[in-house]
């Protein structure tokens, strides 16, 4: 399709289906605005827990995993060793698919992993103002980002070192709506 500016757009159910979208006047393009997908995991050095403290919006100066948005083109799980590496110029070895939430209200599905630092030289990315290796006891638990964060570690800590669980998902009466 040439440049958005040379169509003009209405809201309408296409043939086939049972919602309204952007659709061209002209041409009958269907523009579909999809869920964006979150990738990120929680890595760990030993008993540690790499924590980033964010320097972008939302949640500027606030703590987290490392994880963004899956880029076009990418895996899930390269995309989480991705965002290890630009928020904590992390190395990463994913073992397991920890969990998948879903936000409804932003349009987001997160997948969050469990993997391991291959070496704790570690340092702030571009999107962090800090960095570091945490014991459970030392996270800064009032001061995590995201309810997804903290769903993320606490399920961290729930499976433990074992292979054989199944993701997990928003906990009950978690929606988030």
């Amino acid at each position: 399709m040439s440049d958005a500016g040379d169509h003009s757009f209405s809201w309408k159910i296409p043939p086939g289906d049972n919602l309204k979208r952007q659709v061209c006047d002209d041409c009958g393009w269907v523009h579909y605005e999809n869920p964006k997908i979150v990738v990120g995991a929680v890595c760990t050095w030993g008993d540690k827990i790499l924590m980033c403290k964010r320097a972008i919006e939302p949640r500027s100066g606030f703590w987290t995993i490392p994880a963004g948005f899956l880029e076009e083109n990418e895996t899930p799980e390269h995309g989480a060793a991705r965002e290890a590496d630009e928020e904590a110029t992390a190395k990463i070895e994913i073992d397991a698919l920890l969990g998948i939430y879903t936000i409804p209200r932003i349009s987001q599905v997160q997948m969050m992993y469990r993997a391991k630092l291959l070496s704790d030289d570690i340092a702030p990315g571009i999107e962090s103002l800090e960095v570091g290796l945490y014991d459970w006891d030392e996270i800064p638990w009032t001061e995590l980002a995201f309810p997804t964060v903290t769903w993320a570690l606490e399920h961290f800590r729930a499976v433990g070192d074992r292979s054989d669980f199944a993701p997990f998902t928003n906990p009950p009466g978690m929606k988030l709506d």
